[in-house]
């Protein structure tokens, strides 16, 4: 800051992501800024002429879900600190330059985007900018997601999902599910925001099946130890996926759990293949797309920051190489000739391992296709008849 000559520096010290202000001239600490069991998101602006910060924070709030973001003021001492978007959605701010006024866009899966005006000093709404008009979609049958928490197998640390069901959705019949998996560990993957940009799971839900999407441990932005889970095991990720729809099912009697499927792309290609794998009488049938299974083959960068370094025995043991006899289930491997992040070689020695293992299953190799085979209609429709064929009655 060029007013102060400090500092304001970001760390996981305490366990969560926290700000830190330091004298820029010797390097000493001069105090936290934030502090708690909460992760700071982002910086949204730093008003030096009032030693204030702004800046989106999660998991701060008691009894809503804890990955949803909002706007607080602090100041640079570490005191004072304010809630200023208190309602139980995500919210997206933008400050004025001069810190009077805050833009909050602000919704959840179920709630469409209301658009406010607030103060910068007090948080009080001022006014009502815009909100999303969703009438043409309901009026279609299309109908918003249903959110679902369940504890972990440790009885006490709660994790969050998504449940997609078909419009035509009947609690007396019994549905086939399907996990859409992808199990981190940079991020967090279920939406948090009203957006249509996750349609592949409401359209196969279309078809009759119930699909999930949930974040388990070793998944980012919930502190150090909630993350730290798949430090050197990202192996496990599914783990926390088999468990919470195992008790998914016992709440909900419409959930068959004699017909799971599972499907993911890139490292939820890798995770797809070890739950086929490390959970294979549980799902029936997986479609594994630009998977890279094993990380002695990826690129360094990625597989090293989590799997750590030097190359020992634990990224043999969780390899997608591995094991392969262990595969029960329907298997549909898929990948792109031209993907420039995940070489498709990595897809084809998976291929070798099973004709040695001679086991069966399917296999996609798509010439001009990239890394997102989504893009792709022709395979979006080969997931769907795969699930359709060795999921439904």
């Amino acid at each position: 800051m060029s007013q102060t000559e400090q500092v304001i520096w970001s760390s996981q010290r305490t366990g969560y992501q926290h700000l830190y202000l330091y004298n820029a001239n010797n390097g000493q600490l001069v105090n936290a800024i934030t502090q708690g069991e909460f992760t700071v998101r982002s910086i949204k602006g730093v008003d030096e002429a009032k030693g204030q910060l702004y800046f989106e924070a999660s998991g701060k709030e008691p009894g809503i879900d804890p990955y949803l973001r909002h706007l607080y003021r602090v100041n640079l001492d570490g005191l004072n600190l304010t809630l200023l978007t208190p309602e139980p959605y995500e919210h997206h701010t933008y400050l004025s330059p001069n810190f009077r006024y805050i833009v909050d866009n602000y919704s959840d899966s179920q709630t469409p985007t209301q658009s406010w005006l607030r103060s910068a000093k007090s948080g009080k709404k001022l006014a009502l900018l815009d909100q999303a008009n969703v009438s043409a979609l309901t009026a279609i049958g299309w109908q918003a997601p249903e959110p679902f928490s369940v504890l972990a197998d440790d009885g006490k640390t709660p994790l969050y999902g998504l449940m997609y069901k078909p419009s035509h959705f009947d609690a007396k019949k019994s549905y086939p599910i399907i996990d859409d998996t992808y199990t981190g560990p940079h991020n967090f993957f279920i939406p948090k925001s009203f957006n249509t940009f996750s349609n592949q799971r409401p359209a196969l839900a279309e078809l009759g099946f119930i699909v999930i999407k949930m974040d388990g441990r070793g998944t980012n932005k919930r502190g150090k130890a909630f993350h730290r889970h798949s430090y050197k095991n990202l192996a496990a990720g599914t783990d926390d996926h088999v468990w919470a729809i195992k008790q998914l099912a016992k709440q909900r009697p419409y959930l068959d759990i004699n017909r799971v499927g599972i499907f993911g792309f890139s490292a939820g290609g890798y995770d797809t293949m070890q739950a086929m794998l490390r959970h294979n009488d549980f799902f029936k049938a997986g479609v594994s797309a630009s998977g890279n299974h094993d990380f002695r083959v990826d690129k360094t960068g990625w597989n090293e920051i989590w799997m750590g370094w030097p190359v020992t025995e634990h990224w043999q043991q969780q390899s997608n190489y591995t094991n392969v006899e262990r595969l029960q289930g329907k298997l549909l491997l898929a990948h792109g000739e031209l993907d420039s992040n995940v070489h498709p070689s990595a897809t084809l020695r998976l291929v070798d391992k099973l004709i040695e293992a001679n086991k069966d299953f399917d296999l996609l190799i798509m010439p001009k296709m990239g890394h997102v085979l989504d893009d792709s209609p022709y395979f979006v429709e080969k997931r769907w008849q795969f699930f359709i064929k060795h999921l439904m009655p």
